[in-house]
């Protein structure tokens, strides 16, 4: 299904415009243990609400059952984002690099082990064998990608996982400083909205991967536990030390920079040919806003790995702040607005996070 829609990207994306992406009804099997998109490039068209209901598979593409459409009633024309995301350009994203901050203190290095734990487990689910394959090869690179390379089926399985636990700690942060500022009675100093945001942000992801891709019973079953798990244990981690969750969050984040880096050269290195010229979902496009000319697979994941390594320079400024007391760095008004400081943007990354002294 996917090569029909290969041959005939061009003439439609040329002569009609923008595509909407669809999904079929492929499911888990047995032997995939996990996602198996299909993906299927088809007219965007505006439908009316008969139309929608009356929407069904055709004999040029067969299968399709449901698609993700901007919800809309009598009176509702579109539901914007409630936060509007900042503008990146492509210098700013494709400056992101792979960074790790140094384990200084107990807590910082018990949150990197714990980030390390979780980074095997979740390797070991979707066969993810970088370090091995790397390994072997520089003996044999044909053996190395039939035994450990990773397809875009196995990368989206992956995606899909990672963005549905992602969006959890900046909810549940941000819940219990909400519900401590109320017993206090006093203000969180801008944390809260941040930490929403950064969650909300998360979500977004995964809703984009889902208009690619429909996940099994496997895999929703797997999510369903693996959420509620983690929804406890950042719970409980962030009652005793909301630094260390900070930490580990910035950690989790350096990882997520790099798994993306790693997608967006095997695009380039050609290992990932259904991706090359696929289109982003309209839901990608309108959050971003996406400009003409820059919304292929590998644009898309420009932004979510820009968006991944902001995530993990906030938690890592925060990580360095005084938990209680100090203003939250990315709503503040400086004083000395010439110099650089922490924005929502690009403007001025830090990928290892901004040093309390520089900014307080």
């Amino acid at each position: 299904m996917i090569s029909t829609a290969a041959a005939t990207r061009g003439s439609i994306a040329s002569k009609q415009g923008p595509t909407l992406l669809l999904k079929s009804i492929n499911g888990l099997t047995a032997s995939s243990r996990g996602l198996r998109p299909c993906f299927v490039l088809v007219q965007h068209t505006q439908l009316t609400p008969t139309s929608r209901r009356n929407f069904t598979s055709s004999p040029s593409h067969p299968k399709i059952t449901e698609y993700f459409p901007q919800k809309e009633t009598e009176k509702v024309r579109k539901t914007e984002a409630a936060w509007p995301h900042p503008v990146y350009t492509p210098e700013q994203m494709l400056a992101v690099t792979v960074a790790h901050r140094e384990a200084k203190t107990l807590s910082d290095k018990a949150a990197l082990v714990a980030v390390k734990v979780l980074r095997w487990g979740l390797d070991f689910a979707t066969g993810y064998r970088h370090g091995k394959a790397t390994k072997l090869g520089q003996k044999d690179p044909k053996a190395a990608l039939e035994k450990y390379g990773m397809n875009e089926e196995k990368y989206m399985m992956r995606n899909v996982f990672l963005e549905s636990v992602a969006g959890v700690p900046g909810m549940v942060a941000g819940m219990l400083r909400h519900l401590h500022s109320m017993r206090r009675m006093k203000r969180d100093n801008g944390w809260i909205e941040t930490l929403l945001e950064e969650s909300y942000n998360e979500r977004m992801h995964l809703l984009t991967f889902l208009q690619m891709s429909k996940p099994g019973i496997f895999m929703r079953l797997f999510v369903l536990g693996a959420q509620g798990v983690w929804f406890n244990a950042l719970f409980l981690a962030y009652l005793i030390s909301p630094r260390t969750v900070h930490r580990f969050v910035g950690y989790l984040e350096e990882e997520a920079v790099v798994t993306y880096t790693r997608q967006i050269k095997d695009i380039d290195a050609g290992r990932l040919p259904k991706w090359e010229k696929l289109e982003a979902p309209e839901i990608a496009v309108d959050y971003w806003k996406m400009p003409e000319g820059h919304r292929t697979m590998r644009d898309l994941l420009l932004y979510i790995r820009a968006d991944e390594s902001k995530h993990r320079e906030v938690n890592h400024t925060l990580g360095n702040l005084n938990q209680t007391e100090d203003p939250n760095p990315y709503v503040s008004q400086y004083k000395d607005a010439g110099k650089p400081h922490p924005s929502k943007g690009l403007e001025h990354p830090k990928p290892l996070g901004w040093e309390r002294t520089d900014i307080i």
